[in-house]
């Protein structure tokens, strides 16, 4: 039992950082949105290959605002409750079943 436990600590835990990291490159898509960056710069364009999949996804659901683009601050919310919610059962689950009280009570 405890290899299935060490296992949900081990994807919790890689889990919340590819989740941090992401919310830290969607964070500087659009910090650097705000100035005319070249779109040949090689951090812009992994900047955008990275974002874009995302974020066209929210912005295609979004009513149009005006110009306003809300997409990477509904992209934060997610992550952010993806990491409260998923990612804190997950590793939750691994130390009840490392204690020995059960996976799903």
């Amino acid at each position: 039992m405890f290899i299935a436990a060490n296992f949900l600590i081990a994807v919790g835990k890689i889990l919340d950082i590819v989740l941090t990291i992401y919310m830290y490159i969607i964070i500087a898509r659009a910090l650097i949105s705000w100035v005319n960056p070249d779109p040949y710069n090689p951090i812009v364009n992994f900047l955008n290959r990275v974002t874009e999949p995302v974020l066209y996804q929210v912005r295609r659901r979004l009513p149009s605002m005006g110009g306003l683009d809300l997409s990477p601050l509904i992209v934060l919310l997610v992550i952010f409750f993806l990491q409260k919610f998923a990612v804190s059962s997950i590793l939750d689950m691994g130390y009840r079943m490392k204690l020995g009280m059960g996976g799903l009570s």
